[in-house]
C-alpha cells in the first residue's frame, strides 16, 4: 500500500513511520491486497489536540477516518479503527450485492425425466441453476447453515470462488472438500 504523510505542525521520526506501516498492512490485507492501494494520512497539531485523518478508497468509495485525541498515537489509531470498521462494512456490501446486471433468484425448472422412467412417472429430474442469485459463504456461515439436520452442504467459497463441500462426519465434526 502506497502511504503519503501530512504533517501539519507534526515530523514523523522513521520509528513512527515503519509503527504506521503495520497499521497499514493489516488495513491493505482487508482491502484486497491484489492491487495497489493509495492511502492519505494527515496529521495536525493545534492547540495541544492531535487530530488524524485517514482516506482510502476501495472499489470507488472513498473511506475516511478521522479522530482527535491529546495523544497523536491514541488519534491515529481511532481513526484507523474507524476506517477499517467502514473497510469491512463496504467489503460485505459488495460481496453480498448481486454481481452482473442479469442476476435472478434461483427457479428451479423441470427437465426431462429419465428414459426408463417417463412411462410411470414416479419420479423427476429438476435442474437448479446454482449461479442465480446465491451469494458465496464462508466455511463458518457453511457450518451455521448445517443446523443438524443436514448431513453435507455444497456452496461457493467467499474466498476462492469455487465450489466446496462440508460433510458432517458421525463423531460431530466436519470435513471439508475443496474444489
Amino acid at each position: 500500500m502506497k502511504i503519503t504523510y501530512t504533517g501539519r505542525q507534526v515530523e514523523l521520526t522513521p520509528g513512527q513511520v515503519r509503527k504506521i506501516e503495520v497499521q497499514f498492512a493489516k488495513l491493505s490485507k482487508l482491502l484486497d491486497g491484489k492491487e495497489q492501494q493509495e492511502a492519505h494520512v494527515t496529521l495536525s497539531l493545534e492547540r495541544g489536540r492531535h487530530t488524524a485523518e485517514v482516506t482510502a478508497q476501495y472499489h470507488d468509495h472513498p473511506l475516511v477516518g478521522v479522530a482527535s485525541g491529546a495523544d497523536l498515537f491514541a488519534s491515529l489509531n481511532a481513526a484507523m479503527k474507524k476506517l477499517e470498521t467502514q473497510a469491512i462494512k463496504v467489503k460485505g456490501k459488495w460481496r453480498e450485492s448481486k454481481r452482473g446486471a442479469g442476476a435472478k433468484v434461483a427457479v428451479l425448472t423441470p427437465a426431462p425425466a429419465v428414459a426408463e422412467d417417463q412411462g410411470d412417472g414416479s419420479r423427476q429430474v429438476f435442474r437448479v441453476h446454482h449461479t442465480l442469485g446465491r451469494k458465496p459463504m464462508t466455511v463458518d456461515e457453511a457450518v451455521i447453515e448445517m443446523d443438524g439436520s443436514r448431513d453435507y452442504l455444497v456452496y461457493r467459497d467467499a474466498n476462492t470462488g469455487g465450489l466446496s463441500v462440508l460433510l458432517r462426519r458421525r463423531d460431530g465434526h466436519f470435513d471439508l472438500v475443496e474444489s
